[in-house]
């Protein structure tokens, strides 16, 4: 592949890094540079303008020519055929030392004085772009007379030519590997400019109409131009066309083959007046599908060429050509290769090797440059308007973290410089924070990447590998266990811990009965499955709670007198939105009667159920509520487990133990999502034994024990291990009081506590409930 500074200049800003810093950062992004060749005009070498040019008087192939310099006017015998009147040419002045050592001296040529040297491209130094003399236009610039051709930067400049791997085909043009050096040096690239369109100009409805037989894996854009007379080439585009070694026959073919390497767009050119009888005739190109698995364009039952392989002799255009078709193509490189593999004498032209290594799908930024580059030759009309067949291909989306990348480079990569890297290389990025996740779209030029591994690739050509810290190499295997392992580990615990004590696990659908929960008073979705079991299944359910009641009643109609259930699953609240809870029930006796028990055991309390859930999800705090209402309003709580929020406890009301012909009830559903595995820690324990005091105190009725709890935990007495309310006492004679008996546990870790010692704490314990809360003794 062959690109120059200055080609790449145009495409992103490399003023402020030398040629050298360039292939250096070329090579350390894997694009190794193969050579680098120096193209510089010597001194003393000008541009001049002939103003007049007559034949040699003695010699029937020598010209005398005038040659405005700026500040002189000179006397220049030149023998090429092309030199003429009205030319910008290259001037040798007198003492220039050209390239192969020729010194540029006054002389006599067949007895007329000569005052310097009109040059050829090939006498500059530059490659062949024509036979005779170089002649200037502004394409490399504005032409001052005198001023000296080094100054020019199209004619001096660095080409530097690169070894491609097989898979780098987005690097097959000057365009990607720009795109590489923006995210290589953090430049962002130029902005191209946008195709004008006259409002005198024809459009190519005219001419052309485009169909395709079938959905395709390319795309294909066609525009038009009408040649009004010679179709001459440029310097900057020729001395181009040259370096790359183009050997199309024609101009307007060079100037695509130019386009090409330039942009990775494939183009073509057909000749209208071969397919048509006149030249305002309207002709007609399908696109379809060929036998052999390739896309045929044809016009006229005639196959023009085979995209993205070959191009048949039916209709290229040639120098006689007066209005071309031109056509741009991308087409799925999996697909060309699959062709040209399952048909091995298949005739395939220069551009087969691009297009099996992918090139570049954005037809419009290539046909934009074409046209503006079109526009500034007199001798072109486009016509305006685009005949597209746009391409229908999803990108491959790639999801990936940080962490991933950074664990697979050895080194910390930030998200950000992640995404600014992969954006530069043109990757379509969307992230959730939340997850710590990066979303890659991959571009279709890059159909070498399929997965994160390919992506970490990427960052690390871009980050450099020399950038990379060593590190000395780890045997260590990877901890493997993420998130998910872990909550299933939890929910696997929670289960094996209920069915320990005796519950047992129910499953239902995710569907329930929108009667039976507005009756329990549980909001669900308003919208109706479309196609639902049956009617009494007809929403997603709310909770667990419903389904797990109708288990109960369906067990105590089939004489059990104590239901123990409980259910893991997921559920859909009124908004939609799901989340994963366990709930558990408890119906009737503590157990069925047996003659251990004597027949008679026990019938479920409040505690007793809030004992159980506590042993299977560790330590929970209970504080009241009555906002749900099918629990019984006086025997109902919320569950916190670490200070948060986890879900709620309680009896069944009399109403849905009636409706449900239910036994005493108690109900408790915990939201999964919130509860965190507790880690069981070692602590040390002490070996003097423990002391225990009751305090009976007077307080208000209305006066939460909550106020009580968190005031003497605040008190952070270290030796105080344990306080619990043990008896509640009212009477008439304590009016709007009560008297609570609370049990405190002492226990010191280093020595056996003395009598002093607990009187003294239990005097601070007085006083600041006195203080504070206005309570004291009984």
């Amino acid at each position: 592949m062959i690109i120059s500074k200055n080609w790449l200049n145009e495409i992103i800003d490399l003023s402020n890094f030398s040629t050298e810093q360039i292939c250096a950062k070329l090579n350390s992004i894997g694009l190794e540079v193969d050579s680098v060749t120096n193209i510089t005009i010597p001194d003393n070498i000008v541009v001049g303008y002939v103003k007049s040019c007559v034949k040699h008087e003695n010699s029937d192939h020598l010209h005398v020519c005038e040659v405005d310099v700026g500040n002189k006017v000179l006397q220049i015998v030149c023998g090429a055929k092309n030199a003429t009147a009205d030319i910008y040419v290259a001037v040798a002045m007198v003492g220039a030392v050209m390239p192969n050592g020729l010194e540029i001296k006054e002389a006599k040529l067949r007895g007329v004085q000569s005052s310097g040297m009109l040059c050829s491209s090939t006498e500059l130094g530059l490659p062949k772009i024509n036979d005779g003399i170089i002649i200037l236009d502004d394409s490399i610039g504005e032409l001052i007379l005198g001023k000296e051709l080094k100054e020019y930067d199209v004619l001096n400049d660095d080409i530097i030519e690169i070894e491609l791997t097989p898979n780098r085909g987005d690097c097959l043009s000057v365009y990607g590997i720009a795109r590489d050096l923006s995210a290589a040096f953090d430049i962002t690239m130029r902005d191209a400019k946008p195709n004008s369109e006259e409002d005198r100009q024809l459009g190519i409805g005219r001419l052309l109409s485009v169909h395709c037989e079938d959905k395709i894996s390319g795309a294909f854009a066609y525009r038009a131009i009408e040649i009004n007379q010679s179709f001459k080439q440029r310097v900057k585009l020729a001395l181009r066309a040259a370096i790359i070694d183009s050997d199309m026959s024609t101009n307007l073919e060079r100037v695509l083959e130019y386009l090409t390497h330039y942009t990775g767009v494939i183009f073509r050119a057909y000749d209208h007046g071969k397919l048509a009888n006149s030249s305002d005739e309207k002709i007609s190109l399908t696109i379809k599908k060929l036998s052999n698995g390739a896309y045929g364009v044809g016009c006229n039952d005639k196959i023009l060429s085979i995209a993205g392989i070959s191009q048949s002799d039916e209709a290229r255009v040639d120098e006689n050509t007066k209005i071309a078709i031109i056509e741009a193509s991308y087409i799925d490189p999996n697909l060309v290769s699959e062709v040209l593999g399952n048909n091995k004498d298949m005739k395939k032209d220069e551009f087969a090797y691009r297009s099996t290594r992918g090139s570049e799908p954005n037809l419009n930024y290539a046909m934009n440059i074409l046209f503006n580059l079109l526009a500034k030759n007199n001798s072109i009309s486009p016509y305006s308007g685009t005949q597209q067949v746009q391409l229908d291909k999803e990108q491959i989306a790639i999801s990936f973290s940080a962490s991933d990348i950074s664990s697979m480079i050895g080194m910390q990569v930030s998200s950000s410089d992640i995404a600014k890297i992969l954006k530069k290389l043109g990757f379509e990025i969307s992230a959730n924070s939340e997850k710590e996740q990066i979303y890659a779209k991959v571009p279709l030029y890059r159909h070498d990447i399929a997965n994160s591994h390919d992506i970490c690739e990427e960052i690390v050509r871009i980050i450099g590998i020399d950038n990379i810290p060593a590190r000395a190499l780890e045997y260590s295997e990877k901890n493997r266990i993420n998130d998910a392992y872990e909550r299933y580990k939890l929910s696997r615990d929670i289960r094996q811990k209920a069915a320990n004590l005796g519950f047992f696990e129910s499953v239902h659908y995710l569907f329930d009965n929108p009667i039976e929960l507005k009756e329990l008073g549980v909001a669900c979705s308003s919208e109706v499955l479309l196609n639902p079991i049956n009617s009494e299944l007809s929403v997603l359910k709310p909770t667990l709670i419903n389904h797990l009641l109708n288990a109960v009643s369906f067990n105590i109609k089939n004489s059990k007198r104590s239901v123990k259930l409980f259910e893991f699953g997921d559920v859909i609240s009124k908004d939609g939105i799901q989340r994963a809870k366990f709930g558990f029930v408890f119906s009737g006796l503590l157990s069925e009667p047996t003659l251990l028990n004597g027949a008679k055991p026990d019938t479920i309390n409040f505690i007793h159920f809030a004992n159980l859930i506590q042993n299977i999800l560790g330590k929970i705090e209970l504080k009241k509520s009555n906002d749900i209402g099918f629990l019984s309003e006086f025997e109902q709580a919320k569950v916190y487990q670490n200070g948060e929020y986890i879900g709620y406890i309680g009896r069944a009301n009399a109403i849905v133990e009636q409706s449900k012909d239910l036994f005493t009830t108690y109900i408790c559903e915990i939201d999964f999502d919130n509860l965190k595995a507790n880690k069981k820690l070692a602590n040390p324990y002490s070996k003097f034994q423990s002391l225990s005091r009751d305090l009976s105190i007077i307080m208000p009725k209305d006066m939460p024990y909550l106020r009580i709890k968190e005031l003497i935990e605040g008190l952070n007495i270290k030796s105080l291990k344990e306080f619990l309310p043990v008896d509640i006492y009212a009477d008439e004679s304590l009016g709007d009081n009560i008297s609570l008996s609370v049990k405190f546990t002492f226990q010191d870790d280093a020595k056996t506590l003395e009598d002093e010692e607990i009187v003294a704490i239990m005097d601070e314990i007085l006083t600041a409930l006195k203080d504070n809360l206005g309570i004291g003794l009984r």
